[in-house]
């Protein structure tokens, strides 16, 4: 596909990698040319310079005959704008980040009807939602929901004592019963699909996918169930902050957030009165101990400054506090924090990068299925796809024993009518099934791609 993405900041910058990698055509603009000369040095993209809600300037990027337009400025007005003439000059797909809240509630819909928009996102909004999964299972790494929550994936780090150090996957399945699989296994840099041979260690973090209801009893088996957390201190009063002290609070979450900027602590209070807003230096360790940080369940630490949430997030650890979560935007930082013991690390840019990759390649879907979900796993070199059937698919009513898959493919669950299973090798797929496949070292487009 031709893809036009305006913006080339933090967002911008990460899907044009990802789309380049996907082998689409990427047209970037941006009003700093040092952002432009960047992103076509290093990842082979055509770059123009100026605003992207300019007419002129999306005419020169030959507009006209782009497939999508991705609008990622920092400004939510010119993103709206951009997608608007981007629609009137023949792009028929756009896509636009609106942050705003004003806009993200009941005005959306009228907005998205209006201007055109195929997709409006809102990147804080998105991780808000991703940190509040990981708060109601706090032994998480990371969690990953299919099918409206039917099957969840959630990624465990196997610790230095853990107790299925030394076991092979076939060992572990008679040791700790239940309905569930483990379907990828991080070790180091590599990421592997595990046959029942696969013997875990320590430091492994395991993929295991399940329904929902039985994740907990696999987690009770193994000891790691950790309870949920009531007492929260968030650094960090932005949006991300709003949206998720929002969820926290309507189920009676203690929430304390810690800001220096007085404005923006005015603002939460004003708009979140059961929430008590500290306005102080987080980044000074007699505060947080002042605060309670030693009683906290959670810390999650949200400033825009990678460096100072990476090392409050270790300062949270050492009370050996329940669940850290630490946000960091820049890619290179994320090994660094997880070398240090961090294993939650969020980044707003991978989030939404996940759901417009989910978009594009569901428009690129030929025959027998259409993307319902999609997450890449450690770092890109592995994904899990959610297709739905179509009547089509030349392979349903096959048994899975009988089907001859790639290498390096795995169909981790099948919903049917909203029942979900973890399939062995006499069950088919059916049109109308959701299926879940997990992959790595290939591009899934289509669930036919699965086949030899």
């Amino acid at each position: 596909m031709k893809i036009i993405i305006a913006g080339c900041g933090k967002i911008g910058s990460a899907l044009t990698r990802s789309l380049v990698r996907e082998g689409h055509d990427v047209t970037v603009i941006d009003k700093k040319k040092s952002s432009v000369d960047e992103l076509v040095n290093i990842c082979d993209v055509r770059g123009f310079y100026g605003n992207a809600a300019d007419p002129d300037v999306l005419q020169e990027a030959e507009v006209s005959k782009a497939d999508m337009l991705i609008a990622a400025t920092s400004t939510d007005e010119l993103n709206m704008l951009s997608c608007f003439f981007a629609k009137k000059m023949g792009v028929q797909h756009t896509v636009a980040r609106i942050r705003n809240a004003d806009y993200n509630d009941d005005n959306l819909p009228f907005i998205k009807q209006q201007l055109g928009l195929s997709m409006a996102i809102n990147p804080e909004y998105q991780t808000a939602n991703t940190v509040f999964n990981l708060l109601k299972l706090p032994s998480a790494v990371k969690i990953e929901t299919f099918s409206n929550r039917n099957l969840e994936m959630v990624d465990l780090r196997l610790k230095s004592d853990s107790s299925l150090h030394g076991l092979q996957l076939s060992e572990m399945r008679d040791r700790y019963k239940g309905n569930y699989l483990v379907c990828t296994v991080i070790r180091g840099e590599n990421v592997f699909i595990p046959g029942g041979d696969f013997t875990l260690q320590s430091g492994d973090t395991i993929g295991v996918i399940a329904a929902p209801n039985e994740i907990p009893k696999l987690l009770k088996q193994l000891k790691l169930m950790k309870k949920q957390a009531r007492n929260i201190m968030i650094l960090g009063a932005g949006r991300i902050t709003y949206y998720l002290s929002k969820k926290l609070a309507s189920l009676g979450t203690n929430v304390k957030v810690i800001d220096k900027d007085l404005e923006k602590c005015e603002q939460l209070a004003e708009q979140l009165p059961s929430c008590a807003v500290i306005c102080g230096d987080g980044a000074e360790q007699e505060l947080l101990l002042q605060e309670g940080i030693r009683s906290m369940d959670a810390f999650i630490a949200l400033t825009g400054i990678d460096e100072e949430n990476i090392l409050l997030s270790v300062f949270a650890g050492a009370f050996h506090t329940s669940k850290v979560i630490c946000k960091v935007n820049r890619e290179g930082l994320t090994e660094i924090a997880e070398s240090l013991g961090l294993d939650c690390v969020i980044s707003p840019e991978k989030t939404v990068t996940d759901i417009i990759l989910r978009y594009v390649r569901a428009l690129t879907s030929t025959v027998g299925s259409r993307i319902e979900t999609l997450y890449q796993l450690a770092d890109g070199k592995a994904e899990a796809v959610e297709f739905v059937v179509t009547p089509d698919f030349p392979a349903a009513g096959i048994p899975l024993k009988d089907l001859r898959l790639k290498t390096n493919i795995l169909i981790a669950g099948i919903v049917r009518n909203r029942k979900s299973m973890i399939p062995a090798g006499k069950d088919v797929i059916l049109p109308g099934d959701k299926v879940i496949v997990v992959s790595t070292g290939r591009t899934i487009t289509d669930l036919t791609d699965i086949i030899k």
